[in-house]
């Protein structure tokens, strides 16, 4: 409830802020673009920067500056921000505005020039628990192995010096540039703004310079283009929270879905079910990872499976296997992140969204097939079917209900469906009307069926061959 509670507050500050925070960001050829990275670093802000870079490029600005005052976060954001920026067509400007430390240092690596605050600090990027204790000796060095190596990697990529970026990890690294030992072993780097912009054989040891401001800093880096402030919208900030609903929300369509076929009528299930999937790809949309591209080809897959469902449900498959591709293809293409101009994607990009929807579908199928043992045997369950299966009016009003014979039907009588089971309905056995339930397939109306057992107020039935 919380969570809803968020979420609607959020939509509501949303939908009163679009059109000022759209002006905001309103970016054009020419311009210097200014984004703030404040705060912990976190998968929010990693799609926040992603959207930022994108519509930067696409807009044909000049330059991005970002304005850093982070002690750190999530080394798995700093990564996905790492190669967000190593993918940037534009030059990229780190201000350090007072600090850029742990994960935060690691994200500055990866601009192509770096300035900073009089009064400001970048370094000890060593990884921690989230707790603040350090890692077992074995998760440690293999932690500090692998973000070494791509701390190298981006600081070459960028024109920056790999062994100061490795010293901000690895505290047994020893920094020398030419015979002058800049900082030795046994203790994590960490430089102020002096130190960073100490030229030493005529070049500087990490940062270009020092800025007063940001107004300083494009002035000394030659920027000339107008600066334009990006900021999330309302909406934006909803979809940092849909992202990272978005498996929940999976497993909730899913579900939801199930239940509207199992129970007769579209009713709240199939509502419910209907809301996660919209929240998915809004939130998708929202955050720049999706177009309307994937709701359409989604839309098509739901075309085609209600298609095999009402019209092919006994005679063939190919509708509905072709519409559950649809759908499977419109929920991985919405968790791609692709670039301007990016052919098909590559297996690195693929990996994360077919593990998500994997791991989605297998608690999906553990959840369906709970339900499907222990639904049926519910009190609610059946409640739901009696008042969807028997027409209400006036005309039945204070009239007693019988939904056996008073002979109760024995196992093994046939009769025949006279409604669509899916599972529930009506079928008739000689000349009695029974409201009937199957074991969970769906069985066409004037179909022949059999009385598997009886349980209570239940008659259950299976189909047989003619």
């Amino acid at each position: 409830m919380p969570i809803l509670l968020r979420l609607f507050t959020i939509f509501l500050a949303a939908f009163f802020s679009l059109g000022a925070a759209e002006a905001r960001q309103a970016i054009g050829r020419g311009n210097v673009v200014l984004v703030p990275l404040h705060g912990e670093v976190s998968p929010s802000l990693a799609v926040f920067l992603r959207r930022a870079e994108k519509t930067a490029e696409n807009a044909g600005a000049t330059a991005i500056v970002f304005d850093m005052d982070t002690y750190g976060g999530r080394l798995d954001s700093a990564e996905e921000i790492t190669g967000i920026l190593n993918h940037a067509t534009i030059p990229t400007y780190a201000y350090i505005n007072s600090n850029a430390g742990s994960a935060g240092a690691l994200i500055a690596l990866a601009t192509r020039h770096i300035y900073m605050a009089p009064v400001s600090a970048i370094g000890a990027a060593a990884p921690i628990l989230s707790s603040g204790e350090d890692l077992p000796p074995t998760q440690k060095e293999k932690t500090i192995s692998y973000w070494s190596a791509l701390i190298r990697g981006t600081a070459l990529r960028n024109g920056h010096n790999p062994d100061i970026g490795e010293a901000f990890m690895n505290k047994e690294k020893e920094v020398k540039v030419g015979d002058r030992v800049v900082h030795p072993k046994g203790t994590l780097l960490t430089l102020n703004a002096q130190e960073a912009t100490e030229k030493i054989n005529g070049k500087p040891l990490l940062a270009d310079g020092v800025a007063e401001s940001l107004v300083d800093l494009t002035q000394k880096a030659g920027l000339k283009g107008e600066v334009v402030q990006f900021a999330p919208s309302g909406f934006e900030q909803l979809a940092f929270w849909l992202t990272t609903l978005a498996p929940l929300l999976l497993l909730g369509g899913i579900i939801g879905a199930y239940l509207e076929f199992k129970i007769p009528g579209f009713g709240l299930a199939g509502i419910l079910s209907a809301i996660c999937f919209a929240l998915f790809f809004l939130g998708h949309y929202f955050a720049g990872l999706a177009g309307w591209e994937a709701v359409a080809l989604f839309v098509l897959g739901v075309i085609f499976v209600l298609v095999e469902v009402l019209f092919f449900a006994h005679s063939t498959i190919v509708f509905g296997v072709v519409g559950v591709l649809l759908m499977l293809a419109s929920l991985l293409w919405a968790m791609i992140d692709r670039y301007p101009g990016q052919g098909f994607p590559s297996g690195a990009m693929l990996r994360i969204p077919v593990l998500n929807l994997f791991l989605t579908l297998l608690m999906a199928a553990v959840a369906i097939a709970l339900l499907a043992k222990f639904l049926p045997r519910t009190s609610i369950y059946r409640r739901i079917i009696l008042s969807t299966t028997n027409p209400p009016g006036p005309s039945l009003a204070g009239l007693p209900r019988a939904f056996l014979p008073a002979v109760p039907i024995a196992s093994g009588a046939r009769g025949r469906s006279l409604t669509i089971l899916r599972p529930s309905g009506k079928a008739q056995f000689d000349d009695r009307v029974v409201d009937v339930v199957t074991e969970g397939e769906f069985i066409a109306p004037e179909m022949p069926v059999a009385v598997v057992a009886t349980d209570g107020m239940r008659v259950v039935v299976k189909g047989i061959v003619a």
